[in-house]
């Protein structure tokens, strides 16, 4: 139920089941195309430069950072920059050193393998793994009990690129063999702008800057957001207008998906108005929050808080959590002693 909770959720950073077809027309195909991270595609540049004029492949590649922000696009566009071919796959996909040694055995010299959610390999996979990143080898046991013995095959050298959203989970070994480490941030409001316009011109969908401006500020400093808020923006001016998008379209279509001009929804409001009203601003502790608002302990600390957090709108005490002055402007409630606050329809996130 949670998880059909979540798929409802239109700011969510994380993919959605039906996104695939879409998102990948929207993709930029090289570094030039994409859109800010412009640190990290200069380092990307010179790397991948170096190892077209040494005919090498490029060194194994560590992204990291939270969902929605490119990886996947990121390592599509190097395979594209280094003019090989890239298979894709996951780390909860790879369950057994079998199928690890199926892939790269079907790689040829100098492809690219992109991993996604690498923290999540098992144990006995990685150690597959390192022989492969390191030596360009695959050991593999024959035989059973005192007959067996191990066979080394021979790779064609690959360029590994793992992505996480959850570096700290990486076991040290297997962070120690990337070559290039990468950390993808939060984007600018007038990168998240560029996007939608870019977007909005492969959709065939017309658009103003300030419209495009409403939308990125909304998105909460991710790609895979904005581009899901403008194709629901687009969805209503093709219903309910002339299928144009203007600043009173954007202003009506979010008002509809409950999204606010900071992008918080009803869930992220419905949190911080029952910090405020049942426990009075705080402190209050992760299971007790989880109990009254009806989320998952897990979804409301990975999921819900962080933006939380980065807006200020919430602190973490060793008590739990508290609603800041500024969560309670935002939502132009006081603070108890200053006014009394009134009760808010928690049920409809008002």
């Amino acid at each position: 139920m949670i998880e059909n909770n979540q798929d409802r959720r239109v700011i969510t950073p994380d993919k959605k089941r039906d996104e695939s077809e879409i998102e990948l027309s929207l993709r930029p195909k090289s570094l030039d195309e994409y859109i800010g991270q412009e640190k990290l595609k200069e380092k990307m540049k010179i790397f991948i430069d170096a190892a077209k004029m040494r005919e090498e492949s490029l060194d194994h590649v560590l992204l990291y950072g939270p969902p929605g922000l490119g990886k996947t696009t990121l390592s599509s566009i190097i395979a594209n920059e280094m003019g090989v071919s890239i298979r894709i796959t996951s780390g909860p996909a790879i369950e057994r050193p079998g199928d690890l040694a199926a892939i790269l055995t079907n790689l040829q010299e100098n492809d690219v393998l992109f991993i996604d959610e690498i923290h999540r390999l098992s144990r006995s996979v990685e150690e597959v793994l390192y022989p492969s990143m390191e030596d360009y080898a695959l050991d593999i046991i024959i035989g059973k009990g005192p007959s067996a013995r191990t066979v080394r095959l021979d790779l064609p050298r690959f360029t590994l690129i793992g992505a996480t959203t959850r570096a700290g989970l990486l076991t040290s070994p297997l962070r120690d063999r990337f070559g290039v480490i990468c950390k993808l941030d939060l984007y600018e409001v007038k990168n998240l702008k560029k996007i939608v316009l870019r977007s909005a011109d492969i959709l065939g969908v017309p658009i103003d800057d300030g419209s495009a401006s409403l939308i990125a500020v909304r998105s909460r400093g991710t790609p895979r957001i904005v581009n899901r808020l403008l194709k629901r923006v687009r969805d209503y001016a093709q219903v309910m207008g002339d299928g144009s998008i203007n600043e009173d379209t954007v202003a009506k279509a979010m008002t509809l998906l409950e999204v606010d001009p900071l992008g918080l929804d009803g869930v992220d409001r419905k949190i911080l108005k029952t910090i405020i009203v049942k426990f009075d601003g705080g402190p209050v502790g992760l299971d007790t929050l989880a109990a009254s608002t009806g989320e998952e302990r897990n979804t409301i600390e990975d999921v819900y808080e962080p933006y939380l957090l980065q807006l200020g709108f919430i602190n973490r005490t060793p008590r739990g959590r508290v609603v800041t002055s500024r969560g309670y402007r935002h939502l132009g409630m006081e603070k108890k002693g200053e006014e009394e606050i009134t009760i808010w329809d928690l049920e409809e996130g008002r």
